[in-house]
């Protein structure tokens, strides 16, 4: 597993720890955490939750009517440090 797939699985399960189900997601580029929040949240938990987003490298709420509130945090994945830094198509 990739370095971002180990630190996303950590961030799912502290979410899970604080009672949000989370769900790891591998991408080309990052690995995403996802969990639904419920309708209301401790402050104490809300504290928890930021703490362990910060950890990523990217995070957010989306919010809609239809869906309700899903947090998201992304880690992405190391770039390359020799080889094909620039891709296929990359001239050396």
């Amino acid at each position: 597993m990739p370095a971002s797939g180990v630190s996303a699985a950590a961030i799912a399960a502290r979410l899970s720890a604080v009672g949000l189900p989370a769900r790891v997601e591998e991408h080309d580029r990052y690995t995403s955490v996802e969990a639904e929040l419920p309708e209301s949240l401790s402050t104490e938990s809300w504290r928890e939750v930021l703490e362990v987003v910060a950890e990523a490298d990217r995070f957010g709420l989306l919010a809609t009517s239809l869906s309700g509130r899903t947090l998201w945090a992304v880690v992405r994945k190391a770039v390359p440090t020799t080889g094909d830094v620039g891709g296929p198509s990359h001239q050396r």
